[in-house]
């Protein structure tokens, strides 16, 4: 990680619903760096199937360093607010910022998943996601990891072979493990379907 990127922070955006692909390109077209998660899904009508892509976590997205241009970002068609604390925007921390965008940038495939508690706090060790730190659990014969944006309530779990983890010390555990409703599962290519826990 560069210097430059320790001191450009990420804020989530809140859009109205559905809204934030356009939001997404007004604020670009501002000259703000946003990152909004897409996933792939197949929505069937009566003559066709077609593959779109919708956000991983529906009503966000994120804007990088863009503290100093709230108002640029609040009066922008489909945003509603930033996310806050006591009137204060609060920065997400990179890390959880750069697990999403690894896991979406890879060769993973997304898809939504019910509810899931924590377990272990454990590192990637080999692979495409190398590095990439989460929690482990344990769905029928396989493992998952789970990334979390804590800031968010908002997580995603990725199938992985449990032997390319290593396990990240007790004391090394944060505060903003715990998981909540909305989210989403991440399969390798070419696997079976997972179905619902």
């Amino acid at each position: 990680m560069t210097e430059q990127e320790l001191n450009h922070e990420w804020y989530a955006v809140c859009t109205r619903h559905q809204h934030e692909k356009s939001a997404a390109r007004i604020l670009e077209y501002k000259d703000l760096e946003v990152f909004l998660p897409l996933y792939k899904v197949r929505h069937r009508w009566k003559d066709r199937i077609k593959e779109v892509s919708v956000p991983l976590f529906p009503g966000y997205l994120f804007v990088r360093d863009g503290f100093k241009r709230w108002l640029a970002i609040l009066t922008t068609p489909g945003v509603s607010s930033i996310v806050s604390s006591g009137g204060q925007p609060v920065a997400i921390p990179f890390s959880e910022i750069e697990g999403v965008k690894r896991v979406v940038g890879s060769t993973l495939r997304v898809e939504p998943h019910p509810f899931l508690k924590s377990g272990d706090l454990v590192r990637i060790k080999c692979g495409p996601i190398a590095g990439v730190e989460g929690i482990l659990i344990r769905h029928k014969n396989g493992a998952r990891l789970v990334l979390s944006v804590g800031m968010l309530w908002k997580s995603a779990a990725v199938e992985i072979d449990a032997a390319d983890v290593e396990r990240i010390s007790g004391d090394v555990l944060r505060s903003d493990l715990n998981l909540r409703t909305n989210s989403f599962s991440v399969r390798t290519a070419g696997r079976h379907s997972p179905s619902p826990v």
